[in-house]
């Protein structure tokens, strides 16, 4: 190795030399990034999603656009959306805290009240007595879930036991045996999904359509 080549090596790497290699080695970190960048907004952010729609839209139309239930081409609600009922000819669902006067779809939430609350045990003990003198020819216990809220606040479905603690209110008011009503609850009852997930329940407002339809 001779001067001439140590004299070039340090020009080289001289401070300016320097400098321009690491802004150069900057921009090309910032550039990869920004197509890295790019490339992923548009595969996961545009084309991904637009797969997703079009493959659900394609394999399960009916849950994509919202399990939504028409009759006679009107919508009437949701699979998915719990409703307040308050006539005493129609099953009536869980009580809600969901908006000021329950089930709002924009304002889902439980009371998120714990076990020893004094609101809580008072607003229980309110909901009993209410559905008692509601209820006066009921023939089972209180189910819980007729009266506690759902921690959505919209929840559109009731053990079949609920439903059948408000078959007396019901066949008195449309004038129907309690069996005919225990039919229908039996009927459009869903068990446990693969068997063993969830508990069994009713929709329902799939029961009060039902109802509805019977003569």
């Amino acid at each position: 190795m001779n001067d001439t080549t140590i004299r070039t090596r340090g020009a080289s790497e001289s401070p300016a030399g320097v400098a321009a290699s690491g802004r150069d080695s900057t921009l090309r970190h910032l550039g990869t990034a920004a197509l890295y960048t790019l490339v992923s907004v548009f595969l996961l952010g545009i084309v991904y999603p637009l797969v997703m729609t079009g493959i659900a839209q394609l394999a399960f139309p009916q849950q994509a656009n919202g399990s939504l239930i028409t009759v006679r081409g009107k919508v009437v609600g949701s699979d998915l959306v719990g409703q307040l009922w308050t006539k005493p000819q129609y099953f009536q669902g869980r009580p809600s805290a969901a908006g000021k006067n329950g089930y709002d779809p924009t304002a889902t939430s439980g009371t998120n009240l714990g076990p020893t609350s004094k609101k809580l045990i008072d607003t229980t003990r309110d909901a009993i007595k209410a559905l008692k003198k509601a209820n006066p020819n009921a023939t089972v216990p209180v189910p819980m879930d007729l009266i506690t809220s759902s921690a959505s606040g919209i929840d559109p479905d009731i053990s079949p036991a609920a439903a059948t603690y408000q078959i007396p209110r019901i066949a008195k008011a449309r004038n129907v045996s309690p069996a005919t009503l225990e039919a229908l609850v039996a009927r459009t009852a869903h068990g446990r999904q693969l068997g063993f997930l969830g508990e069994p329940h009713v929709n329902v407002l799939e029961l009060n359509l039902a109802l509805d339809e019977k003569p």
